[in-house]
């Protein structure tokens, strides 16, 4: 029987798992939500801005285990807006689907209205571009796009979509998807890395995004060998949820300029393995730990892509497989005699963890030491809650005084793009209704994609919106302090702001105003009362206290 190609796209997505689709309406692709509004299986999310819509679909990915989000948006400016979210894709490796509208076939090379070559703009953001000029590749490239977004090292997929091919008939079938493919370790590579993590008198183990969706049997098997194996885990850059922070085999958070009293003690190991951990240069501490292209201790790598594993660091053993079927593989063996040899070496870097995570903070004279806020949420996050994190100096203090735990979920743009915190909130209340979502951003970012409380109010959903203001971008001031010591920035990074939680109730929200460390506590409270509806905490934040780690004036204390 003949269907309409915007119905095959339709049933393509349903048979993909899909029942939410981000986006925001355009008219090049109208005759996919028109098949859309006869499938009740997928709700469409209509968003205020495509970048926000990006940053939902890259947030919804991630809490569907592994599975591609998607992303619906119009050709030209309705892309182009997008672009943030696919660059946060790309970098973070999380799978993620794009569909896009493009102009009418016969109009193609002519620079019709908003008409772009997508494969070259999209060429360093997307594993892919499949664009669709052909009815009977439509079910198919979908298959392709999902395939490609979920395998091997995730990331986004573009389908470009030409108006007029929706309301064409076809009579192929739905293509069906395609089973996921795994990589898998030779069994000499496990070997070779039992032998070493047995020789090993001070490893570490860093866990990372490979891993950032894995289920609770993957977690505790992981704790399990960190028991028996005697090692120290340590989660990786916006990953923290991976190793229980409170555990004794906690080896530190490895994140961005990790504090020198911790990278100092970690450069004293003798085998680093990167446990589905990319390692970047935020993780590496600008390529300096392990040291690029040659590091200066043992590497073992353990990635589900041949193509990254050497990319950038010479490992010394490359494993191309699930980091989960590593770990299972090291607990089907018997741990070494002498594990217990490591444990000083472990119990060291703990200590260290807990020194830095201690609940200790000065106070500041020039607003709310953002310590206190982190510290008071931190004591109200549920088992499973949901935190969200804009870039910017404020989440270091998420990182430095809140201990996250398996089981509980944190969603951000690793690649350090703003504007990613509320979106991302917004979409983790939607998909999870009655589940505690709490985002972190600053003044700079929520001005930006602030705008999707609207969106949350629309669909019902309920974040908790914490936003430090210290009237300022604040992380490009102390990057100015610290590269152009003694000289004037205000002018750089100045903000005036409104006044936020009276923003926050036009919309229809929640808004609380903490303007001294004597509110802190009152304040969190009552935001975490509220359930119905979104609500946003207005901070006002001393700009003295730069991050958690580092005063104005005062010495460098991080790596």
């Amino acid at each position: 029987m003949s269907k309409t190609v915007g119905r095959i796209l339709a049933e393509s997505l349903i048979a993909h798992g899909i029942d939410k689709i981000w986006m925001v309406p355009g008219e090049s692709f109208l005759g996919l939500t028109d098949a859309l509004t006869e499938t009740p299986q997928v709700d469409l999310i209509v968003c205020r801005h495509e970048g926000g819509a990006g940053f939902m679909a890259v947030a919804d990915g991630r809490m569907r285990g592994g599975r591609a989000g998607v992303l619906l948006v119009s050709r030209g400016p309705g892309l182009a807006n997008a672009m943030v979210a696919l660059h946060t894709a790309y970098h973070d490796a999380s799978p993620l689907v794009v569909l896009c509208g493009q102009v009418e076939r016969k109009d193609f090379g002519r620079l019709a209205l908003q008409e772009q070559n997508y494969a070259k703009l999209l060429a360093d953001v997307t594993k892919d571009v499949i664009e669709v000029n052909e009815v009977v590749q439509a079910s198919e490239s979908i298959a392709r796009a999902f395939h490609l977004a979920e395998s091997g090292t995730p990331g986004p997929v573009a389908v470009i979509l030409p108006e007029d091919i929706f309301d064409e008939l076809s009579e192929v079938a739905v293509a069906k998807p395609r089973p996921r493919v795994y990589g898998g370790a030779r069994a000499q590579d496990l070997d070779q890395l039992a032998g070493m993590l047995a020789k090993a008198e001070r490893p570490l183990i860093w866990v990372g995004g490979a891993l950032a969706n894995a289920d609770a049997a993957t977690l505790g098997n992981l704790q399990k060998l960190a028991e028996s194996w005697m090692l120290p885990v340590s989660p990786t850059h916006r990953r923290p949820q991976l190793f229980d922070a409170s555990h004794p085999n906690y080896g530190g958070y490895m994140g961005i300029r990790v504090p020198k009293l911790l990278v100092d003690e970690m450069k004293k190991a003798d085998l680093l393995v990167a446990l589905g951990e990319r390692v970047t240069d935020s993780v590496s501490q600008s390529y300096t730990f392990p040291m690029a292209p040659d590091p200066q201790l043992p590497l073992v790598h353990v990635w589900p892509d041949a193509n990254e594993v050497g990319r950038v660091f010479r490992p010394d053993l490359g494993i191309v497989a699930e980091p989960s079927a590593v770990i299972e593989a090291l607990l089907a063996r018997d741990a070494p005699a002498d594990a217990a040899k490591r444990r000083g070496w472990v119990a060291g870097l703990n200590r260290i963890h807990n020194k830095l995570m201690a609940a200790e903070w000065e106070p500041t004279p020039d607003g709310v030491n953002f310590a206190a806020i982190a510290v008071e949420v931190g004591k109200r996050l549920a088992p499973d809650a949901i935190v969200t994190s804009d870039a910017g100096n404020f989440s270091s203090f998420i990182h430095r005084y809140i201990g996250f735990r398996p089981g509980q979920n944190f969603l951000s743009s690793v690649v350090g793009a703003m504007g990613a915190g509320v979106p991302m909130a917004v979409a983790a209340s939607i998909r999870n209704p009655g589940r505690q979502a709490v985002a972190f951003v600053g003044d700079g970012g929520i001005l930006m994609s602030g705008n999707e409380i609207a969106t949350a109010m629309q669909y019902g959903a309920a974040p908790i919106i914490i936003l430090s203001d210290n009237k300022r971008y604040g992380t490009i001031g102390m990057h100015h302090e610290v590269r152009y010591p003694n000289r004037p920035y205000e002018n750089a990074v100045r903000l005036t702001n409104p006044d936020f939680a009276a923003w926050a109730r036009v919309f229809g929200a929640e808004g609380i105003t903490i303007n001294d460390e004597s509110e802190v506590e009152a304040g969190i409270a009552r935001a975490f009362a509220v359930k119905t509806k979104p609500v946003v905490v207005h901070v006002h934040t001393s700009a003295i206290q730069m991050s958690a780690w580092r005063r104005q004036g005062a010495p460098r204390v991080h790596g």
